[in-house]
């Protein structure tokens, strides 16, 4: 195809070989080549070239349809395949003159490509064909003949889809009724391909043999051979019969050839089957022809009788059975007692070869047809037939297949029939008793040995054939036809009795062939009363309605086997008399060998096999016969039987009180269901209901097991006929004292600590105490209902006593028995639940289901029994309510419980979960059953609701803690004490009451809004339900306020979040404007914490201020001001209107201009409007800047006129709660006039401010005693606050702006007042933390030491060092320090370690101020005690610090302390830099220091601060983010001690990058890739651009020295030149920078020898490597050691340096011999390292 080793692409230029031809020979003779038709000759198969003008091909073929013809003679299959697919296609979509264009070809084209070896392109074919159809239509009529023949071989193709393709275009080519005259219009020719077919064509000629394999075309040859065989059946099939005989001649010569027979044994299975099919059809619709040619058709099918292909056989079974039909005389034309019969016993002693269900089936038919003359002695004939049958039946193959067995076993029966009802001969006797006891009886007797065919359908139609020989024996012949037959039957029963003994009368009889025995029987008794078993029932469905739902399970089970006892009943009365007595019998004869067989033998298989016996023959004459033979009474009981005797003769009762009842008593009998069944044998056989009442009665008082009355019940329930036998002793009352009293065994016994019982005798106890509870029969108890009642008492007080048992493993078995026997009494029993005693027990178990399984010491397999026991309760119960319209007990009950439950304070958040899944468990069953009305659920969360008193019990239940952080913050004012006199903490397992409460009802509603239970119409419904989730906003406010809420309380917020309990699932299905009227309301009218949950709630939903103002109306509405009101506007300051403010500023201003001395301190008087204003003003959500002088003003006029309001100088010991919260207000009012006033400050006003606050903080100093007096604490804190605020406004003033400040403010704020606050304040600070001994005591000062603090950050050097400390020195400390420097730092360092963060960051920024001293015993304290804590965490994994716990704080103060080590390290000298090293590395610290900072840097430090957020930057980390410490924390803590960790380390490798180098090197493997990839990843890339960086923009000038740097590259390039001497070093920073070692490259160099060169490189890269500190500070280091070296001193021939590498010092000790010098360290580490005291260079001694 145009080259073979070049690729073939669509569209290319050069065409292929065949299409060059093509195109060649078109050149040459001036035409275009083309189609032309094809004829039927089968010749030439292929396309025959034409050549044609070029204007007839273009008029007759389009040329997209040229170009698909053309690519349907490729050889290529997918080719063909494409093609044919676009031909079907185009025939599809062209115009119908177009596709008639193509007509003309087509026939040639189909006729050889509908045979094509693949299957794909054969069904492609005829879907193609059916689109040309469609198009074509009547024109097709032309050229049928042409393609008659071959789409009839298509429609009988092997391939199914490809003949159900040309079938279907055949149907719509030709309706049904025209298809016959369409083959009839076409027969000759489609006989003259068949004919061709069958006779002419090979495998070589209907395939190329040089190019197609020979496997390819024997496969095609043999499908053709098939199809053509089918197709000639098919035509004979709808050819008209007037039509068939035109054709006899041709198909007499199509039959007279041997090539035609041959076929009968062709190797190929489909060819046989298809000759096989095409003969029946001859013999059908052409008789005449197949008895001309019986010669041949008789041997070639009768002689092929035992093909055993599956295939095959079918076809070949049906042509055998048509020719011994037709060919009278066939049996003339074979031998068939050597050719014929031989081969079929064969077959049948195999079993048919695995096809028993296609040949037995004919079996009948043939023999029917076969000739006495032909078969010799019948006798003979019959006992191999039948012989041969029953070895064939005895194969595996045949057993395992019940289809092939059942076959064989019809086949059998049928034949015996016919073989017994043959013509009356000599020898008539002599079969019929061949056919009995040689044939029958071993036949049945082989099946009854295999439990396979037992369940066969022999039995029945033995007593069907049975039923047919009756009825013709008890018809009176004159032909002795009636003796005939009783002979017959007489035999049989005769011999089935004889082979019955046989297998019983044996001591190791088989129990399962005694049970198919009595399985016989029983059909042979009556055949209708069980179903054959290939019968099927039909079954019907239906729903049932409400009512029928509640009935019992078993009972509907039941039904099926209740159904027919009646019918089975009448069936017996009709029992024939020839069938009646002989059953007797033998039924007798074997009881009565069973019997002897257990009293002699004690055998257990006949005793079953008695009961089945008498299960199905229960008679008097059958016990009589057992009592003749089994009267083996001992002495003991023959008082017992005369008693028996003298009060009822019946045989039945006699046997049972003479032997059941010693089998029942046996203890060691386990099974007694046999035992049982014969007690109901018995009861049948009793004359009335009274009788058999005695009878049970008797029982139940003897000491028989309990699982015998179960059995005796349960037997009951399954068959109407044996419940009316036991009905009356049911509800009797023996039976139900006996239960009463077994129930309450039963819980005793099994609720005992450590009761040790019987496993399995307890279970069936249980199960009969459910049997009895749950059964019902017609609606009715099978026990009294009193009885009923009585028992689920004693179950409900059981399961109540289990909630105290403490020992699960004592409980779980009775628990788990109540649960089964509640479960089924619930489901079962309808109106069960109705009964006190039931809603009791369902109570109960929901209680045990909604407690902690702690609580309730409960397995999980035990609490899922329960809850499906009371969920199938609640189930019943709601149905029942609705049946009847009554108030249950039960839902009141359990709200009531429920109710207590969450309001007792009782629950952690395990107990509260359970319950809230219990109870949602509860409402979801509710709501299943109750629908769209949802009255139960509405009454049921009404019951478990809190009514306003309760709610506001569970209010005060809360703990006040909450109020410190929103005081503190300002978000909320007070002038009365919240707390009383201290702060309680929440120290407690236990959750708070409301939390529980609220979190229930949540629940609760939101299940009601979920599944549409509350209606929109239905406003008081949605009201309550606001008030529930307000009461939830509540609780989640105020565990939000608390400051440090403990995990208690952030596991609760956990479990909310799972349970989906969130004011985000309340807002997505209902509308939250009720809602926040609701919590508004409330704020209004409460403050407090409903004000902070109603700003959460607004700011939550994000409402626009119209909305807003909807909500709260008008400002004038919050006049005048309330605690309330107050709060309410505090918390609305970022929501309110812009002129809504406005109207408020101004009537507070006003209000302030007015007030009068009693009103300062009041709600709605000055004290309320500064806090309003306050508020506004933090916010800055108003611009009323202009009125703040005015304001101080104001204030400053209330100072001269009541000065006593002024808490100034003073104790706060007496002072009211109004006037703390009035000065509080104030001092608030000052630091945001600072910020935000416009207008300069006159002189008197400064004086006022400055004078205020030192005074306000003397008061703050001498009360420090108060400060767990909430209002006082708050007081410290504005107070520090304000001097804070006043500190940064000088420290933050710029030069322009002091000019419009007064003249000598600044000075008088540096010399005086700023030197007040902190003489004032360090001490306090002092005094403070050495009163406060641990971290619980002064918890409540954390928020007096932030602003303390905060306010001691601005402390300036000199006021430090000139502190008013009192004196501290430690003993033993050598410094040489100034005494009041000594003092400070051995006064603050160890506050370095002080529980409390805000001490911990203002010690750090005061002592950042000053030199270090008792840093390095501080650093020694915190080692010890950080090792304890994190010695577990292997380095490498992050230790995770809970922030404000006492390891947070030693964390902390570790870290500061480091880090000032560290910032005095970088500040210091060179020299004292070498005695830091020193220290580090003798006392170890460094290395403690970085394995801790790798336990507590996270793995991954990511940045999540603001500035992560900036678009186009590299993500930000701890390294790249600087860290601010503020001594309020305002940052997120729990990233603090991380970010800290990584500060540190970042400021380590920094300033000392070779120590963490020689660490990181003697580190083990482990910890060493640890810290190079962390290294690597996060700070490698951060300290080396900040290394570049610095010395791009280094302002250090170096005399001969130049430094480049390029930051792309990661190189410093340095320059020398000194005279005519140029040197040129590339310093190379590592990817793992510091970690790895810095590279020196040589560059330029001009005038220094290669020796010195070499000398001057080694000696930077030794610096670089090992000492501590920048690259210009080494760069410079190595410039002074060369310049030293051209100045003439001479290197220390140990390290070739001038200048030390680590001390910096020049080489002084000199040798006496040879005169050279060496540097001190480096000859003692010589000296140490050789163990000798000689000179390096001249090897004589060191002097």
């Amino acid at each position: 195809m145009g080259g073979k080793n070049k690729q073939r692409t669509k569209g290319n230029l050069r065409p292929s070989s065949s299409g060059r031809a093509a195109e060649l020979l078109a050149k040459e003779r001036g035409t275009v080549p083309g189609f032309i038709g094809f004829g039927t000759s089968q010749s030439d198969l292929g396309y025959v070239p034409a050549i044609q003008g070029a204007e007839e091909v273009d008029s007759l073929v389009d040329a997209d349809f040229r170009m698909v013809l053309r690519k349907l003679s490729k050889r290529d299959v997918t080719t063909k395949l494409k093609a044919m697919q676009e031909f079907g296609t185009m025939c599809k979509e062209r115009e119908a003159e177009v596709v008639r264009g193509v007509l003309p070809y087509w026939p040639r084209i189909y006729c050889k490509i509908s045979l094509d070896h693949d299957r794909r392109v054969r069904e492609a074919t005829q879907q193609s064909f059916e689109q040309l159809i469609l198009k074509v239509k009547k024109h097709l009529a032309p050229y049928l003949k042409s393609i008659m023949g071959y789409w009839l071989i298509a429609q009988c193709d092997t391939y199914s889809p490809a003949a159900s393709a040309a079938k279907v275009a055949f149907e719509k080519a030709f309706p049904s009724g025209k298809q016959p005259e369409a083959l009839v219009f076409c027969k000759d020719e489609i006989l003259n391909v068949l004919q061709d077919h069958l006779l002419k064509e090979t495998a070589d000629t209907l395939s190329d043999p040089q190019t197609v394999p020979e496997e390819e075309r024997k496969a095609k040859f043999f499908r053709i051979l098939t199809s053509s065989l089918l197709a000639l059946k098919k035509l004979l099939s709808v050819l008209p019969e007037k039509e068939m005989h035109s054709l006899e001649e041709k198909l007499m010569s199509l039959l007279s050839q041997n090539k035609f027979w041959k076929y009968s044994k062709n190797n190929v299975s489909q060819v046989r089957s298809a000759f096989f099919e095409l003969i029946s059809a001859f013999c059908q619709h052409l008789p005449e022809v197949v008895k001309a040619e019986a010669p041949r058709v008789c041997p070639a099918v009768l002689l092929s009788i035992d093909d055993s292909d599956a295939v095959v056989c079918p076809a070949l079974w049906e042509a055998v059975l048509y020719t011994i039909t037709t060919i009278e005389d066939c049996w003339s034309h074979v031998n068939a007692r050597k050719g014929v019969l031989p081969k079929l016993w064969t077959v049948l002693r195999e079993g048919g070869r695995g096809l028993a269900t296609v040949i037995y089936p004919s079996l009948l038919p043939f023999i029917s047809k076969v000739p006495p003359d032909i078969v010799g002695p019948k006798l003979e004939y019959f006992r191999v037939f039948f012989s041969s049958i029953i070895q064939g039946l005895s194969s595996e193959r045949t057993i395992a297949s019940p289809s092939e067995s059942s076959a064989i076993i019809t086949a059998f029966m049928e034949c015996l029939c016919f073989a017994v009802l043959q013509k009356r001969e000599e020898d008539q006797s002599q079969i019929h008793q061949m056919l009995i006891c040689d044939q029958l009886i071993p036949f049945i007797s082989a099946v009854l040995k295999e439990p396979k065919l037992q369940s066969g359908p022999l039995f029945y139609q033995t007593a069907d054939m049975l039923s047919s020989w009756e009825a013709k024996a008890e018809l009176s012949n004159d032909d002795g036809t009636d003796e005939v037959f009783q002979k017959l039957l007489s035999d049989f029963w005769g011999h089935l009795l004889k082979m019955c003994i046989l297998h019983v009368d044996r001591l190791d009889a088989d129990e399962k062939l005694l049970f198919a025995i009595c399985g016989m029987l029983e059909i042979l008794k009556n055949p209708k009363s069980a179903m054959k078993p290939n019968d099927r029932k039909s079954l019907k469905i239906r729903f049932t309605d409400e009512d029928e739902s509640e009935r019992s399970t078993e009972s509907l089970k039941l039904t099926e086997v209740r159904n027919s006892d009646s019918e089975i009943q009448a069936d017996l009365q009709q029992t024939s008399r020839l069938r009646k007595e002989p059953l007797e019998n033998l039924v007798c004869n074997l009881a009565e060998l069973s019997i002897v067989h257990v009293n002699e033998q004690k055998s257990e298989q006949h005793l079953k096999f008695l009961s089945a016996l008498l299960n199905t023959f229960s008679s008097n004459r059958v016990f009589q016969v057992l009592l003749e033979h089994g009267n083996d009474v001992s002495p003991a009981q023959a008082e017992s039987q005369n008693v028996v005797k003298a009060h009822n003769q019946s045989p039945s009762v006699q046997f049972l009180y003479l032997n059941l009842i010693t089998w029942l008593k046996e203890d060691w009998r386990k099974d007694t269901h046999f035992l049982v069944d014969i007690l109901y044998s018995v009861l049948h056989c009793c004359n009335n209901n009274g009788e058999r009442k005695v009878i049970l009665d008797d029982l139940a008082k003897m000491d028989l097991k309990w699982v015998i009355f179960l059995q005796i019940i349960q037997k009951a329930c399954s068959s109407t006929t044996k419940l009316s036998l036991v009905s009356d002793w049911l509800k009797g009352d023996m039976l139900g004292e006996r239960l009463v009293m077994l129930a309450d065994d039963l819980c005793h016994l099994g609720l005992k600590p450590r009761a040790a019982s019987s496993g399995s005798a307890s279970s069936e106890r249980w199960t009969l105490l459910s049997l009895v509870l749950s059964q019902h029969v017609k609606s009715e108890s099978l026990i009294g209902e009193t009885f009923v009642e009585r028992i689920i008492d004693k179950l409900q007080a059981a399961l109540s006593k289990a909630k105290d048992l403490s020992e699960a493993g004592d409980i779980e078995s009775s628990v788990s028995f109540i649960c089964d026997v509640a479960s089924s009494f619930f489901s079962s029993v309808k109106g069960c639940l109705l009964m006190p005693s039931s809603e009791d027990l369902l109570l109960t178990v929901f209680q045990l289901c909604a407690q902690r399984q702690d609580a309730t010491h409960l397995t999980d397999v035990l609490v899922c029994k329960l809850k499906y026991t009371w969920m199938s309760g609640v189930s019943s119960l709601v149905h029942q309510l609705q049946s009847t319209q009554k108030q249950s007990t039960f839902l009141l009950k359990a709200a009531l419980w429920v109710k207590n439950q969450v309001q007792s304070s009782s629950l952690d958040v395990k107990s509260l979960q359970v319950l809230i899944s219990a109870v949602s468990d509860l409402l979801l069953k509710l709501m299943e059953a109750d629908g769209q009305s949802g009255y139960l659920v509405r009454a049921y969360v009404e019951h478990v609701t809190p009514n306003k008193i309760e709610w506001g019990k569970l209010h005060e239940s809360l703990c006040s803690e909450w109020m410190h952080k929103p005081l503190l913050e300002g978000r909320l004012s007070m002038n009365c004490e919240p707390l009383g006199s201290s702060v309680k903490l929440c120290g407690t397992n236990k959750l708070p009451g409301h939390l529980c409460t609220s979190a229930l009802l949540s629940k609760m509603v939101l299940l009601q809004l979920k599944n549409s239970v509350v209606h929109g119409n239905h406003a008081a419904e949605r009201k309550k339900i606001d008030n529930i989730i307000a009461e939830l906003l509540y609780s989640l406010q105020w565990i939000e306020e608390l400051e440090n809420p403990p995990y208690l309380l952030l596991e609760y917020l956990h479990m909310l979040e799972e349970m989906h309990i969130t004011y985000e699932e309340f807002s997505t299905l209902n509308s939250t404007a009720s809602l926040q009227q609701t919590i508004f309301d409330r704020s209004e009218e409460h403050g407090r914490l409903w004000s902070l949950t109603m700003a959460k709630v607004i700011c939550a939903e994000n409402t626009v201020s119209w909305e807003r103002k909807e909500l709260f109306r008008t400002t004038e509405g919050f006049l005048p001001l309330t605690e309330g009101r107050l709060h309410t506007l505090q918390c609305l300051s970022s929501f309110l209107i812009e002129e809504e403010k406005r109207e408020l500023v101004f009537h507070c201003v006003a209000k302030l201009m007015t007030c009068t001395q009693t009103e300062l301190s009041s709600t709605d008087g000055a004290f309320g409007c500064l806090s309003i204003l306050n508020s506004y003003l933090k916010d800055r959500s108003i611009d009323c800047d202009h009125l703040l002088p005015a304001i101080l003003k104001i204030i400053m006029s209330w100072k001269n006129d009541n000065e006593d309001s002024f808490l100034f100088s003073c104790s706060l010991k007496e002072a009211s709660a109004q006037l703390l919260g009035f000065n509080i207000e104030m001092m608030r009012y000052l630091p945001l006039l600072l910020k935000y006033s416009t207008a300069p400050l006159a002189d008197n006003e400064w004086d006022f401010l400055m004078c205020s606050m030192l005074a306000w903080l003397e008061t703050t100093s001498e009360s420090r005693l108060l400060y767990h007096v909430p209002l006082v604490q708050i007081f410290a804190c504005a107070s520090c606050d304000l001097a804070s605020a006043l500190s940064a406004y000088f420290e933050a003033a710029a030069p322009d702006s002091t000019a419009n400040l007064p003249k000598n403010l600044v000075s008088e704020w540096k010399e005086f007042f700023s030197e007040g606050i902190h003489n004032l304040l360090l001490p306090l600070l002092v005094k403070i933390t050495g009163e406060t001994k641990n971290a619980s005591e002064g918890s409540f000062q954390n928020s007096v030491l932030s602003s303390l603090g905060e306010a001691l950050t601005y402390i300036s050097k000199d006021q430090l060092l000139n502190h008013k400390l009192p004196p501290k020195f430690v003993a033993g400390q050598k410094t040489n320090l100034p005494d009041k420097l000594q003092t400070l730092l051995n006064t603050l360092s160890p506050l370095l370690l002080f529980w409390a963060r805000p001490v911990q960051v203002s010690v750090y920024n005061m002592l950042h101020k000053s030199p270090p001293a008792a840093l390095m015993s501080i650093l020694a304290t915190q080692e010890l005690l950080l090792e304890n804590i994190l010695e577990s965490i292997p380095v490498g994994e992050f230790a995770v610090i809970q922030p404000l716990s006492d390891e947070f704080c030693l964390v902390l103060g570790y870290l500061l302390t480091w880090k000032l080590t560290l910032a005095f390290f970088k500040a210091a000298s060179s020299q004292l830099r070498v005695l830091y090293s020193q220290y580090f590395r003798r006392t170890k610290s460094l290395n403690k220091l970085l394995y801790h900072l790798f336990r507590l840097m996270p793995e991954n430090p990511v940045f999540s601060g603001p500035t992560s957020e900036v678009p186009n930057k590299d993500i930000k980390t701890f390294f790249t983010e600087e860290l601010h410490l503020d001594v309020k924390g305002s940052g997120v803590l729990s990233s603090q001690i991380p970010h800290l960790a990584c500060s540190v380390y970042h400021i380590t490798l920094k300033d000392l990058p070779a120590m963490v180098r020689l660490w990181w090197n003697s580190c083990e493997k482990r910890v060493f890739n640890v810290v190079d990839k962390f290294t690597s990843k996060y700070v490698s890339s951060v300290l080396s651009s900040q290394e570049i960086s610095s010395v791009q923009t280094s302002t250090q000038l170096f005399n001969g020295m130049t430094v480049k740097a390029r930051s792309a590259a990661r190189e410093v390039i340095a320059t020398y030149s000194v005279d005519d001497i140029f040197i040129e070093l590339i310093i190379q920073l590592p990817s793992n920078y510091p970690l790895g070692s810095i590279t020196v490259e040589s560059g330029k160099r001009v005038g220094v020898a290669v020796q010195q060169w070499r000398n001057w490189m080694l000696q930077l890269s030794t610096y670089l490597t090992h000492q501590n500190g920048s690259i210009m500070e080494g760069l410079s280091l190595w410039k002074n050691n060369v310049d030293k070296r051209f100045e003439g001193v001479e290197d220390c021939m140990i390290c070739f340096s001038v200048i030390h590498g680590s001390n910096y010092s020049l080489p002084k000790k000199a040798c006496r011999t040879c005169k050279k010098k060496f540097h001190s360290a480096c000859l003692y580490k010589w000296f140490s390292s050789s163990n000798k005291s000689t000179c390096p260079l001249c090897r004589e001694t060191f002097l």
